[in-house]
């Protein structure tokens, strides 16, 4: 029997999970101040009680050449959620561990469940593990979200080492635990949630989905900062990293992949909550564009990537006379500096000073602009409030402007093409250098355009095509 080492005490930096001996007031790893946190920890003296808990790790191991492995030995799970499938690279990796974070009340469970459910009722076992709820409590939402399959088994402990041995008789093909905070072992000598903790319980639930081939979701909190409570060694230990987030209007969820070994980490789902539970939204674009107004100064519709999927949005702008001496900038959706920027290029490149007034820009339907194809809809609609000028609804813009006014290339123009053609647009203003080699679709009208000074005399032709 292994015996137990001598007791000591270490502190751990809560962020990144540095160990020291004495406590520091900043991290020399992560340079963050006041992460530090006082823990004990048991040493094992004896091998034999690390093979007990860890088996095969003192058996032989052979290298082989990689020709030798096949890569489509396993296929993947089908999630029942085409958007959850889409975010993890087209389903669950056997033998994979997937964290799951977002705010308390997001529909982390609800998703999880959910996604249990649809693995159950295709003939695989599932093992739920709830750290956090009573049966009873699941039971409740549970009947809220429809049947649940005799494949899909509920348990409720928070002993890591209890469940991993329960796992193994179980065999089961995806397990859920909820959440990762509130299990512990016995072998740590500190409360569960805590850095020693979190760090073991999500090395051992590794070890087991690597030896067994179970997929396994691990739901973590978050922290007020937005990121994963714990040691940030649990993003480094997991496989893939999923942020479930809530849009800023409709009830929306977009699931999000941050980390991802085995896809993308650009690809995003969209959810709605309903009150049978979450709803995959096919189309996000409809539903963006959903009540936009049209025939009003300042409004326009762009075109976005998310990993491989096109996604329309609406960018508003509005300006107005300062009341201040220094003008006010504000964006929601959209880095400021980015708007900055574009300020400043719009006043020396195409002559429209907003240098004295207020300007406001808005990206609808809570999403976040990261790239900066959305340039292009941003400038007019700045140009369609100064001047009063309104963008047909009809019309999509994409492209990215450089400091000179050039309107630059962007990738994958032509997938944004097709979905704002198959969404019944039917003029696209682009980067000039975009249209080598495209063949407009039929009844479409593009208008490639090289400079931003191009931009502002299009707009008023197009409203004067429109009176």
């Amino acid at each position: 029997m292994a015996g137990k080492g001598k007791e000591e005490t270490v502190f751990f930096c809560s962020s990144c999970g540095y160990e020291s001996k004495k406590w520091m007031g900043q991290c020399p790893a992560c340079r963050t101040w006041g992460a530090f946190a006082e823990e004990p920890v048991v040493r094992m003296r004896s091998a034999s009680g690390v093979q007990a808990r860890y088996p095969g790790c003192g058996s032989d191991i052979a290298s082989v050449p990689i020709s030798s492995v096949d890569p489509d030995e396993e296929s993947r799970i089908d999630t029942g959620f085409e958007e959850f499938s889409r975010v993890l690279g087209g389903g669950i990796v056997p033998g994979s561990l997937i964290l799951i974070g977002g705010d308390p009340g997001i529909g982390k469970s609800t998703l999880l469940l959910q996604t249990a459910a649809n693995i159950a009722a295709s003939g695989s076992r599932v093992v739920y593990i709830s750290g956090e709820e009573s049966l009873r409590q699941i039971r409740l939402r549970a009947d809220r979200i429809g049947t649940m399959p005799d494949e899909l088994r509920f348990v409720t402990d928070t002993d890591i080492d209890r469940i991993i041995s329960l796992l193994e008789k179980e065999k089961p093909s995806v397990c859920v635990i909820d959440s990762v905070q509130t299990m512990f072992t016995a072998e740590a000598q500190s409360v569960a949630g805590s850095v020693t903790q979190v760090r073991e319980c999500a090395q051992r639930m590794m070890r087991f989905t690597k030896s067994s081939g179970t997929a396994a979701f691990l739901v973590g909190h978050v922290t007020k900062e937005g990121t994963v409570a714990g040691p940030r060694v649990l993003e480094h230990i997991v496989d893939t990293v999923v942020f479930f987030e809530s849009g800023d209007q409709f009830g929306y969820r977009f699931l999000r992949s941050v980390k991802n070994r085995f896809g993308s980490t650009n690809e995003i789902g969209v959810f709605e909550m309903s009150s049978d539970g979450l709803r995959a939204v096919a189309n996000p674009s409809e539903y963006l564009l959903e009540g936009r107004p049209v025939n009003t100064a300042g409004t326009a519709v762009t075109c976005l990537m998310e990993g491989s999927r096109p996604v329309l949005m609406e960018v508003q702008g509005l300006v107005s006379e300062t009341q201040y001496n220094l003008p006010r900038r504000q964006t929601n959706g959209i880095d400021f500096n980015r708007l900055s920027m574009l300020l400043a290029v719009l006043s020396k490149r195409a002559g429209i000073d907003l240098g004295r007034m207020d300007a406001y820009v808005n990206i609808t339907g809570g999403m976040r602009v990261t790239e900066p194809s959305a340039d292009l809809a941003v400038i007019a609609v700045l140009i369609s409030a100064a001047k009063n000028r309104i963008i047909p609804p009809d019309t999509v813009l994409f492209g990215e402007v450089g400091l000179s006014g050039e309107v630059r290339a962007v990738p994958q123009a032509s997938e944004r093409v097709r979905e704002a053609v198959r969404l019944g647009f039917r003029h696209i203003i682009l980067p000039k250098t975009c249209l080598r080699g495209a063949a407009a679709p039929e009844n479409v009208k593009m208008t490639g355009i090289a400079h931003i000074g191009e931009l502002s005399g299009l707009l008023s032709d197009v409203r004067k095509e429109g009176e």
